[in-house]
């Protein structure tokens, strides 16, 4: 058993490789630090971390170094002795940090990263309370150049070399660089190169200071009006574990969230900037049906009977719940061979249940069907060369799969029906008219989006050849986010919530479960899937997703882990 010693208090570090900083951490203890980041190689240039150190002899005597020197530089050893809280340590940090601070400018009130900015933070705690700069600082020009989602505030960097080193260890296309020599250094990119690849919106993230900033949150919000929430990006079955950042009930940006079960410390652009359709006005907000040459009393148009002919109306979800009932129990007595369910990859574990319990529970002949699976070329590994081709080790992987729960719900659909159907197979059944009624669970965001191109949304996760075929399908149920080729020929529209907007489970590439949590509220008129397929089902009270979790873990062997929850980090299934 290895320990150390941080501040005269014992930490026992066992087997684990770690530095002064890590160590001190596991003791409740911090050390200040700016350049240090535990994904990158360590460069000790910030020289924040400056503490004192010795070494305890088998004989019990102490023998510390005369000079103080670099934390995150320095290895935890059996026996080392760590003062960070003695007038030298203390004095020593208080002169780098009035060094760093000697050019950086007052814009604490215009700065996106006052909140949440290590020099904020780092002045209070260990900085001088006046400054002693009297000459003009020095002001480098912003550079917004530097790429299409990021801007730098030159002015504001204090040379850490973070963002250097992510570009060339991480995602190595090695864009960034630092120019210029001695007080004149400054971040840039090589000419005609800037920052665009996949992973760049991290480098705004692992800048300690205000430096680096996205474009898309830029004097957006301030961020101590933001509330946090834990979730998983579904852009890919990488299932990134990410934060959820809200307010008033709008989402404003997404950032990684550390877990070395899933993706790291990273996450790409693709999921970062992919959440602006859950804030769009473009979303299906309510059910409607679509009616068949009958009279109806439109109820949400106040305006008496009318005559409806093949076009959608508004229903409340009192009336069109109770008729959407009526319409699936007499399509699977009449033959409930030809009756389908499709289910998104895009719903939760919970949610595949609840439906699945539903649909079967009508008739045990009724079909279950996975929806469609996007997939977009290959496997993207990172870092690359400047050509374009993949390094070993891989760092980061942006998966080909573009959904976050196939595996899960393929567990589901085999415990209901001991295969998993494929939407194809569902289309050659409805090309062949052995299809009456469909239930399709959709949810899909819009795929494929730029990072950078959101004001228009499309639901495009089926094409039109394909609706075309659905098209003789007598009673179709579309349940979606958005308009697609699918909601434009059902006879039930049905609107669908976010992952934002729920609480669930998620299932990755790798068998590793993630819960995912509500951060905002849906669309005025919107209900959570699993409520929908929970009133379907007639059962009482809200969806409440740890309890339907458990359920879950009772019933299918598949998610037994998940009988406790699941945690911050998940849980990983069996994967056999």
């Amino acid at each position: 058993m290895a320990v150390v010693y941080v501040n005269n208090h014992p930490v026992d570090i066992g087997s684990d490789k770690l530095n002064l900083i890590q160590a001190a951490m596991r003791g409740g203890v911090t050390i200040p630090y700016y350049c240090w980041h535990p994904a990158l190689t360590v460069v000790a240039s910030c020289r924040m971390c400056l503490v004192e150190v010795g070494e305890r002899k088998p004989d019990g005597t102490v023998a510390m170094q005369p000079k103080v020197v670099p934390a995150c530089q320095t290895p935890a050893k059996d026996g080392t002795i760590v003062i960070t809280n003695s007038d030298k340590a203390r004095h020593a940090q208080m002169q780098t940090l009035e060094s760093l601070l000697l050019n950086h400018p007052l814009d604490c009130p215009v700065c996106d990263k006052a909140g949440e900015c290590l020099l904020q933070d780092y002045s209070f705690g260990f900085g001088r309370s006046q400054s002693r700069m009297i000459d003009d600082k020095n002001q480098p020009p912003n550079k917004t150049y530097i790429g299409e989602q990021i801007t730098l505030f030159a002015d504001r960097c204090i040379m850490c070399s973070r963002c250097v080193r992510f570009t060339r260890e991480i995602s190595g296309t090695a864009e960034l660089q630092v120019i210029n020599r001695g007080n004149h250094s400054e971040i840039d990119i090589f000419p005609g190169q800037p920052c665009n690849n996949k992973l760049a919106g991290n480098v705004v993230d692992i800048c300690p200071v205000g430096a680096l900033c996205s474009k898309d949150f830029l004097y957006k919000q301030r961020v101590w009006y933001l509330k946090n929430t834990n979730s998983v990006c579904p852009d890919c079955s990488t299932g990134c574990s990410i934060h959820l950042d809200t307010n008033k009930n709008i989402v404003y940006r997404l950032r990684p969230r550390e877990n070395p079960k899933a993706q790291g410390h990273f996450m790409c652009d693709l999921g970062r900037f992919g959440y602006h359709y859950m804030n769009s006005d473009q979303r299906i907000t309510r059910p409607e049906v679509r009616g068949q040459d009958r009279v109806s009393d439109a109820p949400t148009l106040g305006t008496g009977p009318q005559t409806i002919r093949g076009q959608l109306w508004p229903y409340p979800w009192e009336k069109v719940l109770p008729l959407l009932r009526a319409e699936l129990i007499e399509a699977a007595s009449v033959d409930a061979a030809q009756m389908a369910g499709v289910f998104s990859p895009f719903l939760t574990c919970e949610e595949a249940y609840l439906l699945a319990k539903y649909l079967k529970g009508l008739s045990t002949e009724v079909r279950l069907f996975l929806g469609p699976i996007p997939v977009v070329g290959e496997d993207d590994t990172y870092p690359k060369d400047r050509r374009g081709r993949p390094i070993q080790p891989v760092r980061f992987t942006i998966r080909a799969e573009k959904c976050p729960n196939r595996r899960g719900i393929e567990a589901v659909l085999r415990h209901f029906q001991g295969e998993v159907l494929t939407f194809d197979q569902l289309l050659r059944h409805a090309g062949e008219n052995k299809l009456r009624a469909v239930y399709l669970a959709a949810g899909y965001p819009p795929q494929q989006r730029s990072a950078n191109s959101h004001s228009s949304f499309v639901g495009d996760w089926i094409n039109q050849e394909q609706a075309a075929v659905l098209k003789q399908v007598p009673l179709l149920i579309v349940q979606a986010l958005l308009p697609s080729p699918a909601s434009a020929i059902a006879k039930y529209v049905i609107p669908a919530a976010t992952y934002g907007e729920k609480d669930g489970t998620f299932i990755n590439h790798a068998g590793l479960a993630q819960a995912i949590h509500w951060a905002v509220q849906p669309p005025e008129g919107v209900r959570p899937d699993g409520q929908v397929f929970l009133d379907l089902l007639e059962r009482r009270g809200l969806v409440h997703a740890p309890s339907l979790r458990a359920e879950l873990a009772r019933e299918i062997p598949y998610f037994a882990p998940l009988a406790k929850e699941p945690g911050d980090q998940g849980v990983l299934l069996e994967t056999s």
